[in-house]
């Protein structure tokens, strides 16, 4: 993810200076100024804006560090002081809190409209908007004003039908103009609550182009003018972001392309730039690539922290909402069938990359480093594909069906061009899940007063309820012992084995592990 290494090179600086804080609190404030400022610096942050981090970040620690003198900070606090500050902070950077972000109303027009450079993702970025609010209830419709690129209409077109969203544009009319005109006039006549109008791409430099943008939004007058910024763009993105801004006035920025390896500073100084707020941010090339953004919820990611608030939005999602019903209609019963196994692999294959998931789970980012992602997609599909192979009696089954009847293992296997023992595996993995669903009805009334006490952390439905405190137990668990990270990825068919699984007595071998099964019963597994 573009600023990955950014956070992790903050979070060095930070873990470097708390480590050294009883020797002389100051000069260590100053070793972890100077490694943020340089890591912000390498990554195309503004130098005034790192300048002005960096000066705040140090008046405020030395402050409190002067005012609790009379009564010594234990180290615990200290660690507490500096992490907070630097995350306020960073926050901060990226939050444009004095200005109003837009939200479209129900049963109203409104009109949104997209501007940005050329190669910035605009066309796909329209459309996972129209997605996002077509989720919630909105009538959606997207117009192609932009005539200028080839192919710019064939590619909302193609969008637009996969996603099932109305759309509007024009072969033969070259006059952007008129052709935003239109699509508006015809989706207002049919009562649509939002509609989306995508331009061309445009640099500062392009007059003609800037004027013509000026002229699609008089005729359009939008309720909301988005820029839409490509996050590895580097130090152009503040010069571009205010000339955009002086023509169209935008109220919002979407970063896109926050998948890649870029260093994506310049995004940050872009927002600082022009004041306005960050609304989205694009995490790839798929529909649901697209996540609402929260200052907080980035700078947790940023520093590993995670964002359990983002993680069950996407769930939501791309989760269908009846099959979470009868989901936790079997948990309560402390059931959980095949069905219900496939139905989950399902949507966590919808959420995106695992790599995307990871970021936030709070420490699951690095453990994830030592993981082959594309390894463990592909042993997921396969799980898909084996489960794809069964009847709706099987599926419907807690899986002792397959005990009783190895015959139909052999069936399975066959259908899903897989082997017996690949079918095993996602028996015993779903046998695990399981006993999750087990352990979850015992725990019904711990976990009611958890939550009636508002205590706890939201959790995404036959999921267990991991929190930050157990996550770090288990990444040091790992560090201490390196190789149960393999076994558990044997376990979850990310290794080894036949055709990328585990064989089973390999498996049995794990089970019986002391260590794996203390992680277990902390992940609610039940071993």
């Amino acid at each position: 993810m573009v600023l990955a290494n950014l956070g992790k090179r903050i979070n060095n600086a930070i873990n470097s200076a708390i480590s050294n804080t009883q020797d002389d609190y100051a000069t260590s404030v100053d070793i972890m100024l100077k490694g943020i400022a340089t890591a912000l610096l390498e990554s195309d942050v503004n130098i005034a804006l790192v300048s002005s981090l960096r000066n705040n970040i140090r008046n405020k620690l030395l402050d409190t560090s002067t005012k609790n003198n009379n009564r010594s900070m234990t180290n615990a606090q200290t660690k507490k002081l500096v992490h907070k500050t630097v995350f306020d902070e960073l926050c901060n950077l990226v939050d444009a809190k004095e200005t109003h972000v837009f939200q479209p109303k129900k049963k109203k027009t409104n009109v949104i409209m997209f501007v940005g450079l050329q190669g910035s993702g605009k066309t796909t970025t329209c459309t996972k908007l129209a997605v996002y609010y077509s989720k919630r209830g909105f009538k959606v419709g997207l117009v192609c004003a932009d005539t200028f690129r080839a192919g710019a209409f064939d590619q909302l077109k193609q969008n637009a039908i996969k996603a099932r969203i109305p759309f509007f544009g024009s072969y033969t009319e070259t006059d952007p103009v008129k052709v935003a005109a239109e699509g508006i006039s015809k989706f207002k006549k049919e009562k649509f609550e939002i509609i989306i109008v995508d331009t061309s791409g445009r640099h500062r430099q392009e007059e003609d182009l800037f004027q013509e943008m000026i002229d699609i939004s008089h005729v359009v007058k939008p309720n909301q003018t988005i820029m839409v910024l490509d996050a590895s763009i580097g130090q152009a993105a503040e010069q571009q972001s205010k000339a955009f801004k002086e023509s169209s006035d935008f109220g919002a920025i979407i970063l896109t392309k926050m998948d890649g390896h870029a260093k994506g500073g310049g995004a940050i100084s872009a927002v600082a730039a022009t004041k306005t707020p960050i609304i989205f941010i694009g995490t790839g090339e798929h529909i649901h690539d697209f996540e609402k953004f929260s200052p907080q919820s980035f700078i947790s990611k940023l520093l590993g922290i995670g964002d359990f608030q983002g993680l069950m939005e996407q769930f939501q999602t791309v989760s269908n909402k009846e099959d979470t019903q009868a989901l936790m209609e079997n948990i309560s019963q402390g059931k959980f069938t095949l069905l219900d196994f496939k139905k989950q692999m399902q949507t966590i294959m919808k959420m995106g990359p695992l790599s995307n998931i990871a970021q936030m789970i709070p420490g699951m980012n690095n453990i994830m480093n030592q993981i082959n992602e594309e390894d463990a997609a592909k042993s997921m599909k396969r799980m898909v594909y084996i489960l794809d192979s069964m009847n709706q009696k099987e599926l419907e089954s807690d899986g002792r069906i397959f005990i009783e009847e190895p015959s139909r293992m052999v069936r399975v296997a066959k259908g899903s061009g897989t082997s017996v023992v690949d079918v095993e595996t996602v028996l015993m993995q779903q046998q695990m899940m399981a006993r999750m669903a087990q352990n979850a009805k015992q725990s019904q009334t711990a976990a009611a007063a958890a939550s009636s006490s508002g205590a706890g952390i939201p959790r995404i439905p036959g999921m267990p309820n991991i929190s930050p405190q157990m996550m770090q137990q288990a990444q040091q668990k790992l560090k201490q012992n390196p190789g149960l990270m393999k076994n558990m990825m044997n376990m979850f068919g990310g290794a080894g084995g036949v055709g990328g699984m585990p064989d089973m007595n390999e498996m049995m071998k794990m089970m019986q592990d002391p260590q794996m099964q203390q992680m277990a019963r902390q992940f609610g597994m039940g071993m």
